[in-house]
């Protein structure tokens, strides 16, 4: 039997290190197999908040527009219910003028020489084409007058026509957008699902830590503020104003509502309606608004606590003013 190979010392080192090199080699072209930590439930928050902070803007944005178009479209039916007498009598005033436009082609010139050879005299044909002709200057004036009113009302009928062909443009092209806000909002169900789990529906917690409201309001404020306690924990959903789901300020204009007063779907419509305050002077009922543009609002309870409707996933909850971030103003409704 023949003895086993015997390779010098410094071949075995060499050939130790070449194997080891392949070992390395290898190694490195494996696939990859990196663990990577999920993210946490308040890195996921982040992102969403990150995400609707760039979102609700634009959803209000498409609140104001649909609000505007609703005004001008009320604006445009009051005027055409303005409208509509004078077009009647216009119509009956030209069917008139048609009748006698016939009468005078049936009685022509043809027909006025026979008129003339059979009348008992020159002076009673020319009695009778007098009454035609003041007839005719009695329809002509009337038509004149009417056409003038006519014109007057399409005149100031035609810039209102133009904005509401404006606005409708507006919020087709903001429903074109609809896809892109449903797209992000998928984006952000995504997220909710990675954190949450399941439907991706935000974990309810404590809606409303303390008594709603925190301190008593009184007259119209009361009605709005005990409003929008009542609907603690009904879904968000944009551009909604209720009864059982709603966005901000769709929120804040059915809580109003309830207490008699009007006020817009609209937060920058909404801080316009109200007379500005500082936080100093803060009472049950007062908007507390957030950006600028404000594109965030909530109802004041009292105790820094505020009622609102965060954010798509979300309920209708009790939250501290600033916990959007600082308001950039304050406003009192006009009651």
């Amino acid at each position: 039997m023949a003895a086993p190979l015997s390779l010098p010392r410094s071949a075995r080192a060499l050939l130790l290190a070449l194997i080891a090199s392949l070992a390395a080699l290898i190694a490195a072209l494996a696939p990859a197999t990196h663990a990577y930590a999920a993210p946490s439930v308040q890195e996921v928050e982040a992102q969403i908040d990150q995400l609707w902070a760039q979102l609700e803007p634009l959803v209000e944005k498409y609140n104001g527009v649909h609000e505007q178009l609703k005004q001008n479209q009320a604006k445009q039916a009051a005027l055409n219910q303005q409208l509509a007498p004078l077009q009647m009598e216009v119509d009956l005033s030209m069917s008139r003028v048609g009748a006698l436009a016939a009468q005078l082609y049936e009685t022509g010139p043809a027909s006025r020489v026979a008129a003339l050879l059979s009348a008992g005299s020159p002076q009673a044909l020319l009695d009778q084409v007098a009454v035609l002709n003041h007839i005719a200057r009695h329809q002509q004036q009337t038509i004149s007058a009417t056409r003038t009113q006519l014109d007057e009302y399409n005149r100031q009928k035609a810039p209102l026509d133009a904005l509401v062909g404006q606005q409708q443009q507006q919020e087709a092209d903001l429903a074109a957008k609809k896809k892109d806000i449903q797209a992000q909002l998928d984006q952000l169900q995504k997220l909710r699902q990675q954190a949450y789990g399941g439907s991706g529906t935000v974990p309810a917690g404590n809606l409303k830590p303390t008594g709603c409201p925190v301190t008593p309001a009184s007259g119209a404020a009361a009605k709005a503020v005990a409003y929008a306690c009542s609907k603690i924990g009904s879904p968000y959903v944009w551009a909604a104003a209720g009864p059982s789901t709603f966005d901000c300020s769709g929120l804040v204009m059915a809580a109003w509502a309830s207490a008699g007063v009007s006020l817009a779907h609209y937060t920058v419509t909404q801080r316009q309606q109200t007379i500005p305050i500082s936080a100093a002077d803060l009472r049950p009922g007062d908007l507390i608004f957030h950006g600028s543009p404000p594109w965030h609002v909530g109802l004041y309870v009292g105790g820094g606590w505020m009622v609102h409707a965060p954010k798509p996933g979300d309920r209708v909850r009790m939250a501290q003013i600033r916990s959007p971030g600082t308001p950039s103003s304050y406003g009192r409704v006009r009651a």
